[in-house]
């Protein structure tokens, strides 16, 4: 290995060492209580090389939110695709969400958090959470048209799943799920009533 390779490895390796020290800290205890030099004593990374890799607190931020975005959606898609049924691949995505609610270091949603925070003051946090979300709500509308669901039902089964996640947030209980499971079981249910009305009178 040359020494331009080791380098960027070293690099690579600390990049991760650092978020992986922030988003456990941001996401415990918030990002506006939690300083560079926290994030140097739990990563091992120093203060020189933390700045070389995030200039500014807000890229470092940023970094966490992307990279915990991506995994949080990979996990959810993999429980999803566990089954096959449409319409119980939607109700799976409450499943996911009862057990994410359920683990012992569940805090809330990060990107609800950090909005909270910082959406006010930082367009970087903001440009990241809104693209959660929307990416979120871009799967659940994938799901429900699988379903062959009216387009309707996107909105209102993103709006109660973003709704449990609050409530547990505050709670800390993970029934808020099964409730807005229930919910969307009847949602279900009448989409498919209108649907075959619909068809019925287009027949008639």
């Amino acid at each position: 290995m040359d020494i331009t390779s080791a380098r960027g490895q070293a690099l690579a390796q600390a990049r991760e060492q650092a978020l992986d020290a922030a988003e456990e800290l941001f996401y415990a205890r918030g990002i506006q209580t939690v300083g560079m030099d926290d994030v140097r004593g739990a990563s091992g990374v120093s203060l020189k090389r933390l700045y070389q890799l995030f200039p500014a607190k807000e890229l470092l931020v940023e970094a966490y939110l992307e990279r915990r975005d991506l995994r949080w959606r990979g996990r959810l898609a993999e429980h999803v695709d566990r089954h096959e049924e449409p319409e119980r691949r939607i109700l799976a995505v409450f499943d996911w969400l009862r057990l994410w609610f359920e683990e012992p270091d569940f805090h809330g949603c990060a990107w609800i958090n950090s909005y909270g925070e910082l959406g006010a003051t930082s367009p970087r946090v903001s440009v990241q959470v809104r693209a959660h979300k929307q990416a979120f709500r871009d799967y659940l509308d994938g799901l429900v048209t699988a379903a062959g669901l009216p387009d309707s039902l996107t909105d209102q089964v993103y709006l109660l799943a973003e709704g449990a996640m609050v409530t547990a947030g505050i709670t800390r209980e993970a029934r808020a799920a099964g409730h807005a499971a229930a919910a969307v079981s009847t949602l279900i249910s009448a989409g498919r009533r209108a649907g075959r009305a619909e068809t019925d009178a287009a027949a008639s």
